[in-house]
């Protein structure tokens, strides 16, 4: 079965929806939304991890998450996952209600492994290579495939020997996390391979920027490219799909599986 995450940003600067869930009220509204329109959780995050994107502090991340999460967590029945690369947002956040970590860095800071094994919560391990500021500068890599696969496995392997569970670690390629249009395409097209570390596979192309480069810029068309890359994730192996349009997603996802396509 394929879960659905949908991506609540209270930033205001993603490069989707950047600025459009700062008000607490404004991004309630929006996770209600989603969870109505089948979300089976809610990934809310508070630093813009786009390319080119400048670093935020604790202060300020602390300051756009906790009130939002606070708003949202009393009202919807889904689990809350946080976006979050810092320690002290994430032990932060789960005191408020989180259940969830999505850690774009896979654990960079040296607290974080502590806060998620006292707090015995499940973890998104995701491949990055370099820093948002210059991660989209001539990546380069010998075989994608590869690196991408051993880079998690040896994060996988920190996890087991802090004490997280193997049921609790989940892993993301990083599409569009330091790659180019064709390292995010081999990545989609060799999902499988990632199965070997047996923890689910997470993917999040929603919107990314290879999809623009492939299909076009108009709203329609980056839908179109979202749903063309959820499709291709799910028959590639895929566990969860982490997306901003949940209910076309649901939907195209809810027909391949009536017609034997996963």
């Amino acid at each position: 079965m394929i879960s659905i995450m949908g991506i609540l940003n209270v930033t205001p600067d993603s490069f989707s929806d950047g600025g459009l869930y700062l008000n607490p009220d404004k991004a309630l509204e929006k996770a209600l939304q989603m969870e109505e329109e089948g979300a089976d959780m809610i990934d809310i995050g508070g630093e813009s991890t786009r390319p080119g994107a400048l670093p935020v502090s604790l202060k300020d991340e602390l300051e756009r998450v906790l009130p939002i999460l606070k708003k949202i967590a009393p009202r919807v029945k889904i689990p809350i996952s946080m976006d979050t690369s810092k320690a002290a947002v994430a032990s932060a956040c789960l005191n408020e209600g989180a259940s969830f970590i999505n850690d774009v860095s896979a654990l960079s800071d040296p607290e974080m492994i502590t806060v998620v094994a006292r707090a015995d919560v499940p973890v998104i391990l995701m491949h990055r290579k370099g820093e948002p500021q210059t991660m989209q500068k001539n990546p380069f890599y010998e075989d994608v495939v590869s690196e991408v696969f051993e880079f998690l496995k040896e994060r996988i392997d920190f996890c087991l020997c802090h004490s997280i569970k193997k049921e609790k670690i989940f892993v993301d390629p990083g599409i569009g996390f330091g790659k180019t249009t064709e390292h995010n395409l081999s990545l989609l097209q060799n999902l499988k391979t990632l199965q070997a570390l047996g923890c689910p596979i997470v993917v999040g192309a929603s919107r990314k920027n290879f999809l623009r480069n492939l299909f076009g810029e108009k709203p329609e068309e980056v839908l179109a490219g979202s749903l063309t890359a959820a499709l291709l994730a799910v028959e590639r192996g895929a566990d969860i799909l982490r997306v901003h349009d949940v209910a076309k997603t649901k939907a195209v996802i809810r027909l391949a599986n009536k017609n034997n396509f996963t």
